[in-house]
């Protein structure tokens, strides 16, 4: 846990002055393009406010419900007469990813940090980067689609930089696509024959394309 010195001043006190609700998620994984918010809930707030800091360049980014940074992807968020106190954050990116701080103005000030990661949209393919195929089996090549902020609208597979023809005099080429937070699309090719052979190449619309190098062999491979 980070900057457990103040880890005590967390805790209600005594005399009942303002503390964090440490059940809220103080880890966040947003992925980019898309909206994050990062929530800090405070009890017994009284006549205080609660402000939000970025670690990385100890910049103010809000007070209250008013926004002080000059980047207009952070906003405030708060709905009076309740605990909690939100950063939005638009259009988020990978250096985004960082501790943010929420701080109550008592005296000394006393913080909440949450530690936010952004991922960006990732290409795999299962088996890569090479695969040795039987001759006559079933190339099964399943390319995967990852943290993008929606599915991508296409898929094209290609074959040597060409784009593969399902409809092409060789047959046995169908292609299966599943939609959701992770996208996957399977190339299946029967009956494998040498001109097989080749790099086979996923390009999603929305992210990098991923590759895999096909091997036809006869029989099993000898290692």
């Amino acid at each position: 846990r980070l900057f457990e010195a103040g880890a005590f001043q967390e805790w209600p006190t005594l005399d009942a002055g303002p503390y964090f609700d440490t059940t809220v998620p103080t880890n966040v994984t947003g992925l980019v393009g898309k909206s994050i918010q990062l929530v800090c809930k405070v009890k017994n707030l009284g006549n205080r406010t609660v402000s939000w800091v970025r670690h990385r360049d100890i910049h103010l980014l809000t007070v209250g419900r008013y926004t002080y940074t000059s980047d207009q992807r952070f906003e405030a968020k708060h709905i009076p007469h309740t605990e909690e106190w939100t950063l939005w954050i638009r259009y988020p990116q990978k250096k985004d990813s960082g501790i943010y701080e929420c701080q109550i103005s008592t005296t000394p000030p006393i913080g909440h940090s949450i530690y936010l990661t952004v991922v960006e949209p990732v290409t795999e393919i299962a088996g890569g980067p090479d695969l040795f195929i039987n001759k006559d089996s079933t190339i099964n090549l399943t390319c995967l689609v990852k943290y993008a902020p929606e599915p991508p609208s296409m898929i094209v597979w290609s074959h040597n930089h060409e784009a593969i023809n399902f409809d092409s005099p060789r047959g046995g080429i169908s292609l299966v696509t599943e939609k959701g937070p992770v996208t996957s699309s399977r190339l299946l090719i029967q009956k494998a024959i040498e001109k097989d052979s080749g790099l086979y190449t996923c390009s999603p619309s929305n992210t990098h394309a991923n590759s895999v190098r096909v091997h036809i062999v006869n029989g099993k491979r000898k290692l």
